[in-house]
């Protein structure tokens, strides 16, 4: 082994089996020869260790084409079908709930729209009667249910899973989620703020999967912020990094649910949208405006984004500022964390490419020329699902750490 592989690796023991099946899980399949090079381990180590590793049904074995002598050579992957895990997507308007393999891959989805103000109980319920219709419909038995990953929208402590004094979920301060989860599922359980696990899910399946360094943007119903940094995800001292909802946007008064005025969350959402459009639309400033207002009652941010297409200069006015302002609050990020890809997704998003060009023209014209000379901007290719997946993903990846990995082997062997 060279000097640079030894200081690279660096693990013997269960640790370098589980470094194996961490190689293996988020890179394969590999062939045994592939992993020895990879890692700079003996063959004989690599050997010993994937056996051990099949032996506990944490990989498994398929086989691939014959080499050139005819032999068929047989590579390792990541035994995602042994198991299930749970994503669970909380909105301020929605609830989606996942069953996926062990690799975050959904196989069905059940959801409905309903507030989050309807509060725990309420929600938790619909949470628990989606699990089980799910997990009988596909026949999964609840000890095959290996982890449950949920996020919600509002400020998470990551180590006790409980959301704490969430400005749009009155009612939700410190449920202990976490606990009640896994009390109920006899699995670990982990609960984050709804944009930590998009960017979970985009880092995992979706356009950050060969990106280190980027930020995840949601803009729905509020802002928030997941950063990605080095390949992992930041959640800064207390949980709460990313949190530029709850930036102020210079001029603006409107006062905020948390208490301060002019919060970006608060003049550029999906509400103050459609806070936007109802005024322009008593004023006759858009027919189209006012006459949905006239049929539904109501004006949504989905609505302004139906307008849009049909090049309703009012919802295009509506649109661009509020895209504008979050270009604006976003080029702080990027001067400041220099990313190579800036995702946005959330309801809003969905409004298209007009409203992702005016993030980006913001973007472009407050940040160096330096910190946006590779920067790509994009919409989520996967935004319907991103925080299914990630919810997902993000219980797996604790669950597969490489400390639990090396645990669960020290244990195998004793």
């Amino acid at each position: 082994m060279s000097k640079q592989n030894k200081k690279f690796f660096g693990w013997s023991g269960p640790a370098a089996g589980a470094a194996i099946f961490q190689i293996i899980k988020d890179i394969g399949p590999l062939s045994r020869t592939e992993i020895v090079e990879k890692t700079g381990l003996s063959k004989s180590t690599v050997s010993i260790h994937t056996k051990k590793l099949l032996e506990m049904g944490l990989i498994k074995e398929e086989e691939e084409k014959s080499n050139s002598v005819g032999r068929k050579r047989k590579n390792l992957k990541f035994a995602k079908n042994n198991g299930y895990s749970i994503g669970i997507d909380l909105g301020a308007t929605s609830l989606n709930v996942a069953l996926c393999n062990l690799d975050a891959e959904i196989i069905d989805y059940l959801g409905e729209k309903i507030s989050v103000n309807s509060g725990p109980e309420i929600i938790m319920n619909r949470v628990y009667k989606y699990i089980e219709d799910l997990t009988i419909k596909h026949d999964v038995n609840k000890d095959k249910i290996f982890g449950i990953g949920m996020g919600v929208p509002g400020p998470v402590e990551f180590s006790t899973g409980r959301p704490v004094s969430p400005p749009i979920m009155p009612g939700w301060h410190y449920v202990p989620l976490k606990e009640m989860l896994q009390e109920k599922y006899e699995c670990p359980a982990f609960i984050d703020n709804d944009v930590n696990v998009m960017a979970v899910g985009e880092k995992h399946a979706g356009l950050g999967q060969n990106i280190k360094n980027f930020i995840f943007i949601k803009v729905g119903t509020g802002i928030g912020a997941g950063i990605v940094c080095e390949g992992k995800l930041y959640r800064g001292a207390k949980g709460c990094a990313g949190d530029i909802g709850h930036v102020e946007v210079e001029g603006e008064k409107e006062l905020c649910p948390c208490g301060n005025r002019g919060c970006l969350e608060v003049v550029a959402a999906g509400p103050a949208m459609a806070k936007r459009a109802k005024q322009s639309a008593r004023k006759r400033g858009s027919e189209l405006l006012f006459s949905t207002l006239e049929k539904k009652g109501d004006i949504t941010a989905q609505d302004v984004g139906e307008a849009l297409s049909k090049n309703d200069q009012e919802a295009k006015k509506i649109v661009k500022e509020s895209g504008l302002k979050i270009g604006k609050v976003a080029s702080k990020l990027v001067n400041f964390y220099n990313p190579s890809l800036i995702v946005v997704g959330g309801g809003v998003a969905n409004i298209g490419e007009y409203f992702i060009s005016s993030i980006k023209e913001e973007i472009l014209r407050h940040s160096t020329s330096l910190a946006v000379r590779d920067l790509d901007i994009k919409k989520s290719e996967k935004n319907n699902e991103v925080a299914m997946i990630g919810a997902a993903a993000m219980a797996i990846n604790e669950i597969y750490s490489h400390d639990n990995v090396t645990e669960m082997v020290y244990l195998n062997n004793n």
